[in-house]
């Protein structure tokens, strides 16, 4: 959808796209958010014990209300990227190193997909539970770890979407 010179035509889709963009970023600024607050104030809350004897309960609490919000806001990040990806046709950018950033932002989108939908209402859902009630220490605090872990990569991954779409390159 590009002419010559790598530049996009001013139509009508433009409005689409700026929608599109908008939502991608609240998607984003949900999703990453809601790690961002469960890994720096909600799980260490729970470690030390503020909300009550019953870790277990309360992160079930915390996880049941967030949960859908998480996946919702994964569903809209996913449609309005691809949705962009097509519009545009930047398929191409996946085969050129100095797009590097659109790999990180697929695969971050893959890996919190799988865990959502797949990982976590199937097995991990069961196995920390059992797990927390054996050992809750060392099981909140491998799933603070976790979180922290895939809270830097969701950082980075946005630093270098943001640089990486105005231009910045590490190629």
């Amino acid at each position: 959808m590009t002419d010559k010179n790598g530049n996009f035509p001013k139509e009508e889709w433009m409005d689409e796209l700026a929608i599109a963009r908008a939502l991608h970023v609240i998607g984003v600024v949900i999703w990453i958010g809601g790690v961002s607050m469960a890994t720096t104030a909600a799980l260490p809350a729970l470690r030390h014990g503020v909300f009550g004897p019953d870790r277990l309960a309360a992160f079930q609490a915390f996880e049941r209300r967030f949960v859908w919000q998480a996946r919702s806001a994964v569903v809209l990040v996913g449609l309005s990227g691809l949705f962009m990806v097509m519009k545009m046709d930047l398929w191409s950018r996946f085969s050129e190193p100095g797009f590097l950033w659109m790999h990180a932002m697929v695969g971050l989108w893959l890996v919190f997909a799988l865990v959502l939908f797949v990982a976590e209402p199937l097995v991990l859902h069961r196995h920390f539970n059992v797990w927390a009630k054996r050992d809750p220490e060392a099981a909140f605090a491998v799933l603070q770890r976790v979180h922290a872990v895939l809270l830097v990569l969701g950082l980075v991954t946005i630093f270098g979407a943001v640089a990486g779409s105005h231009g910045w390159s590490l190629f």
